[in-house]
């Protein structure tokens, strides 16, 4: 299928104006980001997208190419995702992909506007923070206002990127480290302190179909806060990426492109039951040089 793009440039929406990509022809899938992130975060992802999907990626306020305009809150950024569907998509409606922070973004959307919510991905999602993580996600904003993006940038680009994802790509690391060094210092604290702030969205509020889908050794969003976020939602999948961290994207690109291609095209199958499978080096297909679990739904046409 041909692909029509849109010049990607800043774009008006409502009273801001973002930095917009759009490419590809079907139904409309937006992506958003999460902290720290661009548009550039979904680029392994977009392509093969593409090829069925209209697909709509954005800088959210106060990141990447998005200048900064006011003060940033889960709410206001909920609000500015709303105006994105509503303005650049061609239904007022989308499936929807997003990462970490902007999976609570997307919770507090699909929560309160389900009309404008079709399926939704969420990598990496997270909820409220405890009350450890807020004080260290403040600590890190007064950090930033201090010091700059560098003085985060290696740390982050280590602490949440998995080793074996690392050796398999070298250049896994220094791409987060550079999303990282070319934020707004202030944005970025803003973020911060609107995901410390953040509370739970109400998710039995949600009526999409959502996927679940995190790394095997993500420290943010764990499996098992995974599982507790699918026991909450009313129609949900869970997938686990062997070897991989919280930045699920440039950490396995293949894995996470067939699984969203899957979910949000696979809308006649019908999940099954879970099932876990050990891969060692020897195994077709596994990519990691020592024994791995994947836990994984299984689904199959009816």
């Amino acid at each position: 299928m041909s692909t029509a793009t849109i010049p990607a440039g800043l774009t008006a929406v409502g009273t801001k104006h973002l930095f917009v990509e759009t490419t590809g022809t079907g139904d409309d899938v937006v992506l958003v980001h999460g902290l720290g992130g661009t548009t550039s975060f979904y680029e392994p992802l977009v392509a093969s997208l593409a090829e069925r999907f209209r697909v709509t990626r954005y800088d959210f306020a106060g990141h990447g190419r998005s200048p900064r305009v006011g003060e940033l809150s889960l709410e206001s950024l909920a609000a500015e995702l709303a105006l994105v569907i509503e303005s650049q998509t061609t239904t007022g409606r989308a499936h929807i992909v997003a990462h970490s922070m902007g999976t609570l973004i997307v919770q507090q959307l699909a929560s309160t506007r389900p009309d404008l919510v079709r399926e939704v991905v969420l990598l990496g999602a997270v909820r409220q923070q405890a009350q450890a993580a807020k004080e260290a996600t403040r600590a890190r904003a007064a950090l930033v206002r201090e010091k700059g993006m560098a003085a985060v940038a290696d740390t982050v680009a280590t602490a949440a990127t998995a080793d074996h994802a690392a050796i398999g790509n070298p250049l896994v690391r220094p791409f987060v480290r550079e999303l990282l060094l070319g934020q707004d210092p202030e944005a970025y604290a803003q973020a911060c302190e609107a995901l410390a702030s953040a509370t739970n969205p109400d998710l039995a509020r949600i009526q999409s179909k959502v996927l679940l889908l995190t790394g095997s050794e993500d420290k943010v969003s764990t499996p098992e806060s995974n599982e507790a976020i699918a026991g909450e939602l009313g129609q949900a999948e869970l997938l686990v990426a062997p070897g991989t961290g919280h930045w699920t994207v440039p950490e396995a690109p293949d894995f996470v492109t067939a699984a969203v291609l899957d979910f949000l095209t696979g809308s006649t199958l019908k999940p099954e039951t879970k099932k876990t499978c050990a891969c060692s080096s020897a195994s077709p297909g596994c990519q990691s040089r020592r024994q791995q679990t994947i836990t994984m739904q299984i689904r199959k046409a009816p």
